[in-house]
């Protein structure tokens, strides 16, 4: 394995820079789909974003999401295709060529030319598809730009006339109304998007309209209220809510009575006393002043109230009929002008009832069609042109533009008495953004699917899909597939997939094209594009006859949704293509977009299939949610209240970036408040002590080589998997526990939950398994040792990489291709790897246990750090108290020397008496048992806390215990170890800490017994500060030198002596004396230090040194001096190193007979010269 550098020196996005060179290179993503190609299909589908904007944070969210999905599949073996997809039609499009053009109105673009506007549009639907390519492949992800598919395509355009012509001939298709957002400025209508895009604060007139009630005895009248006079000369009916109390009231004074809600009593308007007039009359109304946002109301203070007649509830007003505002629509007479009710209507402005016309309210229509007051089809009779002027139905206003017609339809209402309030209010309202008029809501005919017949089949079909999470198919998509209406499908509109609909002039012949074949055989013409503008023209001769003329395409185009919803049909042109591969694998596998979706392409996905093949379109499904600013608010380019996704990558690294945005709420379809040092945090707490670990074994891999013992060679894992050193059996568990939680959370679709799991598992690996095994792995107990504990290493980070491919393909590639340099027969990338598979037992109680030391271990830290004892400082005795025998026998048996080296404790008691040193306490766990328990909380808290300890160790080991009828579990009740100190000791001797059912008890008094070890572990402290602040890596061998700076040297020494074997063992070489220096020691770095345990002494680190047997190589010579100088000479210039390999090679000799008029020698390791003065002085201590 090649070195690596210092986790200081390692830029991770410069090495994913270099991984994508990489994965060019060997053209990894292609080799990977050729590789797996006759393996089981597994089918996703990519939703199409429009290419007219940059990708932002909401699309790397949903990419790295089915990224992840498809890389993890592939590896468990299954083919994925991959390709991207574009939506090329709609609004976006030509919003941008509007601007770009000045287009203002409809006519505007019939006088340029539909051909030449679709062009334009054509034109900018790849603008930015480069951008696009580049950002999603710096982020990882791999997906297929070069076999794309775009809705403006032929063969997509082809398969979605397929899809309407299926509908069509299911009988799910008709013509009728859809009330939208419309501008008379351009004369045409919005979508929700365009309607959203320019509100203003302005004032409009509010009104209290009265409907006298046919036949009432008290000659009663309905109040509704209005902010939109212009819509009253087209009621037809009033919506009250059933489930509301309607009371009826007279003014004491006027005799005038009225039916309004309840509680909504306050927006009537008081009189002055001795003023009385006819019942419905306004001349004498005192009129509220205009009002801020809000509708006006409340009783002036001294006036009369109203005296309730009756109270009635909603349900009983259904039906009743009143008199007609206007007489415009008398025709309607028989089924209209009565009381209706719907849920819609609300209680928190107005009276509680709301007037309904139906052409300019989608409520009103929606409403109006359910109780038969008009058809649901072509014949809904809208008095208002596409001007926004009055129509001559509306004989009174006729040509008037509705807006400026309120003043004069409110003087009407007057005149005829039905005028009881008027005022104005401020409110925002959505204004055209092209021709900054106001817009209004309005009926405009559309073709539309017949959804509502196809309700139960959804619903049944939503029961078929897994989403993640649940509550958003089991609540808000159920609701809305419960809540279905018929869907608009049609757009009046240019840029875009046409419906392929032909119709004669009388409209008594209809046929609808399913394939361009068909088209062409019946117009005879040949047929390229199937956009407007090349298709417009084209008429089928009637079949009845020349004398009926011909049919015409209508002139509407499909709503980009019905494309989208398409996809998985019309991306492989389905049925004309690929219906084998179609066929065998429909439903797709997965699916993955926006919680926004649920309402759009899940929607349409889903009612689609359902109309076309009675299926599911998809069965597995993640819902994300939103990424907000940091702030919560939206991410907003103008107020750049975000760092841009290129930043981010660029300082951090696209897999922190992946793997922040996967571990966040947003997974779960909660909203994310995106911050950048999140993302840094995901490099200090995953990546850094995953780098680190590797690092560590290659350091000590290599180190190998440098010694000359061989190079590193993993073991093979049947081998590894019988070693007897207990972390490493924990190890290898801990591994194959990693691998069995990541393949079920993967294959349960929960990526949210993987990277906790990964950093729990990242911290054991570097803090118990490589922190613990230093020694074993830097060769210092044996080589054989350390091999078993590098080749577990070994494994353990190869594995943990292979598991983590799909979320940080990146940085496990960079790991791969170092370890893959010493396993013959590797894969040439990571992602050509099967993701691993379980193999062996796992370990659960060494899991388990492991577990419980690491918590034992902090809990004595803590104590610790509570009474300012480092770790340095040794102390007497640890107990630990748990009622498992079997994990007291694990940590005072194959555990122990581990505790007892980390925590430096002499010795360790294991207690499973759970009240020698503690008291045991039971509080109920109000935030869990408030609601479950109701009024019964008090009676349960009280016997809770009550218990006694034999109760509390009954209900511990039983995992339940019942109160008051109440049957509680451990999570339930809080159990409190409270500490027991023994009589004869204060809290500055003896302390103790509590997790769980564990607590551990420190004495802490001072023994001099352990002063000497103390100093000890302060001096191997400060070499090792040394090497790091001389930058040296684990792999550098030194000679360390100590000299005291003490009057009295004794004292010191003893330290040295008494603790040489710890101290030659934490360094790995002896402490020598400084006057031991020899004249050819080059020192690196060194270091006085000062007041440490109340010694001073001096630390020199040097390079290694070789000390000659002067008699030994002068005998060599015969006692020529010249010659041996000249060997020494010779000898010191040489790589320490490379000499050392020699010796090795040579077992401990080798032949000197380069030395120019020297002869030949033989020089003998040990006998003639010693690599290092530690080697000399071990020697002269041995002797």
């Amino acid at each position: 394995m090649e070195e690596v550098l210092e986790s200081k020196d390692f830029s991770f996005p410069k090495q994913e820079e270099n991984i994508l060179e990489l994965w060019s290179e060997i053209k990894a993503f292609e080799t990977q789909l050729k590789r797996t190609e006759n393996l089981p299909e597994y089918v996703f589908y990519d939703g199409p974003p429009f290419a007219t904007g940059l990708p932002h944070y909401g699309h790397i969210l949903a990419g790295t999401i089915k990224d992840i999905v498809t890389r993890y599949q592939s590896m468990t073996g299954h083919h994925v295709t991959r390709r991207f997809g574009w939506d090329c039609h709609g609004l976006p499009v030509e919003h941008e060529i509007d601007k770009k053009l000045g287009i203002q109105t409809r006519e505007d673009v019939l006088k340029m030319g539909i051909d030449k506007y679709n062009e334009e549009c054509r034109s900018i639907v790849t603008r930015y598809v480069e951008e696009w390519e580049k950002i999603i492949t710096r982020t990882g992800r791999w997906i297929d730009f070069r076999n794309d598919y775009k809705t403006m395509d032929l063969k997509f355009m082809e398969s979605v006339w397929w899809v309407f012509a299926q509908l069509f001939e299911k009988g799910l298709v008709y013509r009728g109304f859809k009330v939208m957002p419309y501008s008379t400025g351009c004369k045409t209508p919005l979508s929700n998007f365009e309607a959203n895009s320019n509100y203003k604060d302005v004032p409009d007139p509010e009104l209290i309209v009265s409907f006298p009630i046919v036949d009432d005895p008290d000659k009663a009248a309905f109040l509704a209220w209005t902010t939109t006079p212009w819509t009253l000369p087209s009621n037809l009916a009033l919506c009250v809510n059933a489930n509301f109390v309607y009371v009826k009231v007279r003014n004491k004074y006027s005799g005038k009575v009225y039916v309004v809600a309840e509680s909504r009593l306050s927006e009537l308007p008081t009189e002055k006393p001795k003023q009385v007039v006819t019942n419905g009359s306004s001349d004498d109304l005192k009129h509220s002043n205009p009002k801020s946002k809000g509708s006006s109301g409340g009783k002036t203070k001294g006036e009369v109230e109203f005296e309730v007649v009756e109270k009635i509830l909603g349900a009983s007003l259904v039906g009743r009929k009143y008199e007609p505002l206007f007489n415009y629509f008398m025709e309607f007479s028989d089924a209209a002008f009565r009381v209706l009710s719907d849920n819609y209507v609300t209680d928190d402005s107005g009276t509680g009832i709301v007037h309904c016309a139906p052409a300019f309210g989608e409520d009103d229509y929606r409403v109006c069609v359910e109780n038969q007051i008009i058809d649901k089809g072509e014949d809904l009779i809208v008095a208002v042109d596409d001007d926004g002027c009055f129509t001559g139905r509306i004989t009174d206003f006729s040509g008037r533009y509705v807006k400026d017609a309120d003043k004069d339809i409110i003087e009407a209402i007057k005149r005829k008495g039905r005028l009881i309030k008027s005022g104005r209010f401020t409110h925002s309202y959505p204004f055209c953004w092209r021709s900054d008029t106001p817009l209004i809501y309005r009926a405009v005919p559309s073709w539309f699917v017949k959804v509502e017949n196809l309700k139960e089949q959804l619903l049944e079909n939503n029961k078929q899909t897994y989403w993640v999470p649940d509550f958003v198919k089991e609540k808000r998509f159920h609701n809305w597939l419960e809540n279905a209406r018929d869907w608009a499908i049609s757009r009046s509109r240019f840029w875009g997939t046409p419906l392929p609909l032909w119709i004669s002039e009388d409209g008594e012949e209809k046929i609808v094209m399913d394939s361009i074949e068909k088209l062409e055989k019946l117009s005879g013409v040949k047929v390229t594009d199937l956009h407007r503008h090349k298709i417009d023209h084209i008429t089928i001769p009637s079949s009845r006859g020349p004398e009926f003329g011909v049919l015409r395409r209508v002139d509407d185009v499909f709503d980009c949704w019905f494309e989208s919803g398409s996809m998985p049909y019309a991306y492989i042109h389905y049925p004309f293509e690929n219906f084998e591969l179609f066929e065998n694998n429909f439903p797709g596998h997965f699916v993955a977009e926006g919680l926004d979706q649920t309402r759009g392409w899940f929607y349409t996905l889903m009612v689609l299939s359902t109309a076309l093949f009675g299926k599911p379109a998809f069965r597995n499904l993640i819902c994300n949610g939103l990424v907000l600013a940091e702030d919560g608010k939206k991410m907003s380019k103008r107020l750049k209240n975000y760092p841009s996704p290129t930043e981010v990558i660029d300082e951090y690294g696209a897999d922190a970036l992946r793997l922040y945005i996967i571990n966040s709420p947003v997974v779960r379809a909660e909203p994310l408040r995106f911050k950048k040092e999140g993302v840094h945090g995901v490099v200090k707490g995953v990546f850094l002590p995953w780098y680190n670990a590797y690092r560590f074994l290659v350091q000590n891999a290599r180190r190998l080589e440098v010694e000359g013992v061989g190079p590193f060679i993993p073991i093979d894992g049947v081998t590894l998997q019988k070693s007897s050193n207990v972390l490493d059996q924990w190890i290898n568990s801990a591994t194959q526990s990693l691998v069995h939680f990541v393949r079920q959370e993967m294959d349960a679709y929960r990526l949210y939950t993987v990277v906790p799991y990964l950093v729990k598992f990242l911290d054991y690996l570097t803090n118990t398994y490589v922190r613990f095994n230093r020694k074993r792995l830097k060769g210092r107990t044996g080589e054989g040792d350390c091999r078993t504990a590098l080749s577990t290493l070994y494994y353990v980070l190869l594995t943990s990489c292979k598991v983590m491919a799909p979320f940080t393909p990146f940085f496990t590639e960079v790991l791969y291709q170092n370890l893959r340099k010493v396993s013959n027969g590797s894969e040439e990338s990571i992602h050509y790897c099967s993701f691993p598979q379980e193999e062996g037992q796992r370990g659960e109680r060494i899991e388990q246990s492991v577990a419980r030391m690491t918590t034992i271990i902090d809990l004595a830290r803590n104590i610790r750090e509570r009474h300012n004892k480092p770790v340095k400082t040794p102390l007497r005795e640890m107990v630990v108290v748990h009622p498992d025998q079997e994990f007291l026998d694990d940590i005072a048996g194959k555990l122990k020397e581990y505790v007892l080296e980390e925590l430096n404790i002499r010795s360790l008691v294991p207690c499973n008496d759970p009240l020698k040193y503690a008291s045991l306490r039971a509080e109920p766990d109000f935030s869990v048992l408030g609601k479950r328990l109701g009024k019964s909380m008090g009676v349960v808290a009280k016997e809770v806390k009550a218990m006694s300890q034999e109760d509390i160790l009954a209900f511990e080991k039983a995992g339940e215990v019942t109160i008051s009828n109440h049957c509680l579990k451990l999570t339930d009740i809080k159990v409190f170890r409270d500490f027991k100190r023994p009589e004869n000791m204060t809290a500055e001797e003896i302390d103790a800490s509590g997790d769980g059912d564990v607590v551990v008890i420190l004495d802490l008094r001072p023994d001099e017994s352990l002063f000497e070890a103390g100093i000890a572990r302060e001096v191997v402290n400060r070499i090792q500060k040394l090497r790091k602040k001389a930058a040296l890596e684990p792999t550098d061998m030194v000679e360390v030198y100590f000299e005291s700076l003490d009057e009295d040297l004794s004292a010191m020494q003893q330290v040295l002596d008494s603790q040489e074997v710890y101290i030659r063992d934490a360094l790995g070489s002896p402490l020598l004396p400084s006057s031991m220096i020899q004249p050819h020691t080059v020192i690196l770095c060194e270091e006085s230090f000062h007041g440490v345990s109340k010694f001073d002494f001096v630390i020199r680190l040097a390079r290694p040194t070789l000390v000659f047997n002067t008699n030994a190589v002068l005998a060599l010579y015969s006692g020529n001096t010249k010659f041996a100088q000249g060997l020494q000479a010779y000898l010191f210039s040489r790589d320490h190193y490379n000499l050392k390999s020699e010796f090795q090679l040579g077992n401990s000799k080798i032949k000197v007979d380069c030395i120019e008029n020297q002869p030949a020698v033989d020089v003998v390791l040990g006998k003639h010269v010693l690599l290092t003065v530690g080697d000399y002085y071990s020697s002269e201590k041995t002797e």
